[in-house]
């Protein structure tokens, strides 16, 4: 969280500042980047509009005004208003709102004019394009090629590489846990196994998934991400206001350290200590797995090359989006009490990962309704119902078991203290015992009486 984002309530400092394992020292400045500036947002999209009105002629092309109109007047506008009452942070959550607003817009459209429309953004989509497929030959020395055996392998040595190493790095950061990392990651290996009947670009040699992708790509990435986690737990948070810094060094590292979090606060998911934990974690893990899904799926359905900008535009956003909706979503689910509706980025994040597969399903029905092969929809229906007897036995059978032993051995001690107390271990030498006692005190009376 930033410190934009951060200064938002006393109540939140309280209660942030106590769940955070970093002391944070701020000297309170009100420094411009987190500033409202609602007068100077307001002048300049005024002088904007009076340029356009009186200065610039405007042309007799009907799709280029709406193009225009859609992109540079609606989406200006209505960013250049949320930055007038909004820091950084902020800022992204008006983008995530545009975003889930040109979605559904897509959305409405027929496929064919959906796939036309991203000619407006750029004249080269809007052509199909054909998959590449990463399978084929697998071997890793290959005989038949003496000049270069090991061709295979530089043939997978392409930019996606570089990208899935980055990518894990930055899910580690929003994550926070290495185990639930390592999960979604073999996850979506088995999905583009059972997928690659579907999606040709799915389709990959088997030390492609589990050697480049798992352990090579995927694993530095989580394991240098864990790194990064350990450091930034340990520093410490000294803000200071940018006009009180004397050097020129120490200002620009101030000016880059605004878009760090303001404090630290380390995840502790803990999916096994009680059942609301279990779901909230489990639908976190389909929440990305389905993410990860779209960006392959959108690419296939619009028409977009994988090596597009926009594809690199989509992954920049849920970066800077992802982060604090998994801090959201980690609030509401670890204090309910405090949290009690879920976050606006989480929510929003969520309604855009459902709304881009409404807009896979409606553009290529065909390819997903395809039939997944027999094996793997028995391998699938045999872990779902691992999971469904694991979440019966962990969060109800075991609880009810444990109950019942506690409750057992509370009996046990309870008739073993009264075993310990003398004379009440049996009721007829309790009753005895009274007789006699009543036998004694009639003979003290007939003494006295004589």
């Amino acid at each position: 969280m930033a410190k934009g984002e951060w200064k938002r309530s006393g109540t939140d400092d309280i209660q942030l500042t106590g769940r955070s394992e970093c002391e944070v020292f701020d000297d309170g400045t009100n420094t411009f980047f987190w500033r409202a500036h609602t007068v100077t947002v307001l002048f300049i999209l005024t002088c904007a509009l009076v340029y356009v009105t009186l200065l610039e002629e405007t042309p007799h092309d009907t799709a280029y005004n709406t193009k225009r109109y859609d992109w540079h007047a609606v989406c200006l506008m209505f960013m250049g208003k949320c930055l007038s009452f909004a820091a950084y942070w902020r800022f992204w959550l008006c983008v995530s709102v545009v975003y889930e607003l040109f979605l559904i817009f897509i959305l409405f459209q027929t496929v064919h004019d959906g796939r036309q429309f991203m000619k407006y953004i750029d004249p080269k989509l809007g052509v199909p394009l054909p998959e590449r497929g990463y399978g084929g030959n697998c071997l890793i020395y290959d005989p038949g090629h003496p000049a270069d055996p090991f061709h295979n392998i530089w043939d997978k040595m392409d930019g996606f590489v570089p990208a899935h190493f980055l990518g894990w790095y930055i899910k580690t950061l929003v994550i926070r846990d290495w185990w639930m990392c390592m999960i979604i990651s073999v996850m979506f290996e088995f999905l583009e196994y059972s997928l690659e009947h579907q999606l040709p670009n799915f389709s990959e040699c088997w030390w492609d998934h589990w050697i480049m992708d798992v352990l090579v790509c995927n694993g530095l990435g989580i394991y240098c991400g864990m790194k990064t986690l350990g450091w930034l737990s340990m520093k410490p948070y000294q803000w200071q206001g940018l006009w009180n810094i004397p050097t020129y060094k120490g200002k620009i590292k101030r000016i880059a350290f605004q878009f760090t979090p303001y404090s630290w606060v380390k995840f502790e998911w803990r999916p096994a200590s009680n059942l609301r934990r279990w779901l909230a974690v489990l639908g976190i893990i389909f929440t990305f797995l389905l993410a990860e899904l779209n960006t392959f799926y959108l690419k296939f359905v619009l028409w977009m090359p994988p090596e597009h900008y926009l594809v690199l535009l989509r992954l920049v956003f849920f970066v800077n989006v992802g982060g604090v909706a998994m801090r959201e979503i980690y609030d509401f689910m670890d204090d309910p009490k405090f949290h009690k509706k879920l976050g606006q980025q989480a929510w929003i994040v969520a309604a855009i990962t459902v709304t881009e597969f409404l807009i896979v399903v409606k553009y290529d029905p065909n390819t997903i309704m395809l039939p997944i092969p027999f094996f793997i929809t028995q391998c699938w229906i045999l872990g779902i119902v691992l999971i469904l007897i694991w979440t019966l036995w962990r969060f109800f059978i075991r609880d009810i078991t444990l109950r019942y032993k506690e409750t057992r051995r509370r009996r046990q001690e309870g008739s073993s203290e009264r075993d310990r107390v003398p004379g009440h271990a049996d009721g007829s030498n309790l009753a005895t015992s009274g007789r006699s006692k009543l036998n004694g005190s009639m003979d003290t009376v007939r003494h006295r009486k004589s």
